[in-house]
């Protein structure tokens, strides 16, 4: 008998059978949050409603055992990005969606994953959107492949073949047409699977609805409030999630560790909103360790690129995750109490 653990919907068959899962899901009374988040592994499937599963198999066209499949243990893609890898890391073949109002520096970080990628012998694709976007020119530049339409961008990933690992970089524009959906099964019907797809809205709409890209595997959320403050990558830990880190992808260490410090940054958030308001000496004593380690840890959390080099004057950083894990296991221990916020922003890894 199949563990409860061991179960996820099969996110592929849904993106290629729902192509509009938000206005779907709304029409059978299901909350497009919690498709998200079934998706995204954020709800295990042992605690999701009947009447749920039922619906997305009937929107599917499908039976419950098709929906729901046994959980493989997927490839974690190392991003060497901190706050990425520990909080919601990035599935092998998988689709993430980025969320972000214009500014908020998403084309930033995908331009900082490309130049990565590409060194790491990665085959690279970015399909141009329509439009005049500011901050293309970064995303294009590090893009090994750069295409204007669905087709020509099919040709290419054929030509690539299956052996080669291949990161493929769209506007939503596409998924709301349906091509992105098209062009996927296209590929696995000539057995191109090893496509890790990212997907980005220019115009912010995203921020407003709750599933605007469809099943997603990975989900990052960019804060409004990390980027007032500069603190960068501003990806929000706390609302954004990743099916590697549920069921039989779980790893122990790194889950615990997450865990632990989702909570203590939760809670910072709480208390730096009451310190905004009235003060430090109105956190009770009891909490200021709390506070203390959160802001450390959030700051930690930071990290200067290599394709910002020109503007930060700071040499880029590449953590690996377990350097990354050991870093916040001593920060949360309160290794480094003792050392200022500032010492701690934007650096790589805590030097011993």
């Amino acid at each position: 008998m199949e563990k409860v653990n061991d179960l996820k919907l099969n996110v592929s068959l849904l993106r290629r059978k729902v192509p509009n899962l938000t206005s779907a899901a709304r029409l059978v009374g299901l909350r497009p949050a919690t498709v998200s988040n079934l998706c995204t592994g954020k709800i295990p499937i042992g605690r999701a409603e009947v009447r749920t599963l039922v619906a997305l198999a009937s929107l599917a066209a499908c039976s419950l055992d098709d929906l729901i499949i046994r959980a493989e243990k997927t490839e974690i893609i190392e991003t060497q990005i901190k706050t990425l890898d520990l909080f919601a890391p990035l599935a092998k073949g998988g689709t993430v969606g980025l969320v972000a109002r214009p500014g908020m520096g998403q084309l930033v970080v995908l331009a900082e994953l490309l130049y990565r990628f590409k060194n790491e012998a990665y085959k690279t694709i970015f399909l141009i959107p329509e439009g005049e976007h500011r901050g293309l020119n970064d995303v294009t530049k590090n893009a090994e492949i750069v295409t204007n339409t669905i087709e020509e961008t099919y040709d290419n990933i054929a030509n690539v073949g299956g052996d080669q690992d291949i990161i493929f970089v769209a506007d939503r524009t596409h998924v709301i047409t349906g091509e992105i959906q098209q062009l996927q099964e296209n590929l696995q019907g000539i057995g191109i699977h090893s496509i890790t797809t990212f997907l980005v809205d220019l115009t912010g709409e995203v921020v407003d609805e709750d599933l605007p890209y469809g099943p997603l595997e990975t989900l990052w959320q960019f804060d409004a409030d990390l980027v007032a403050r500069h603190r960068y990558p501003a990806i929000n830990p706390l609302s954004s999630t990743s099916s590697v880190l549920e069921g039989a992808h779980l790893d122990q260490e790194h889950f615990a560790i997450q865990q632990k410090a989702l909570k203590i940054l939760r809670r910072y958030r709480e208390l730096r909103s009451l310190v905004n308001v009235s003060g430090i000496e109105r956190i009770p004593t009891s909490e200021l360790q709390t506070y203390r380690r959160g802001e450390r840890l959030e700051a930690y959390l930071t990290q200067p690129f290599y394709i910002a080099e020109s503007y930060t004057k700071k040499p880029g950083q590449a953590v690996g995750l377990q350097d990354t894990l050991k870093d916040v296991k001593d920060i949360m221990n309160g290794a480094v109490d003792s050392k200022n916020v500032s010492e701690l922003e934007f650096i790589g890894k805590l030097q011993s």
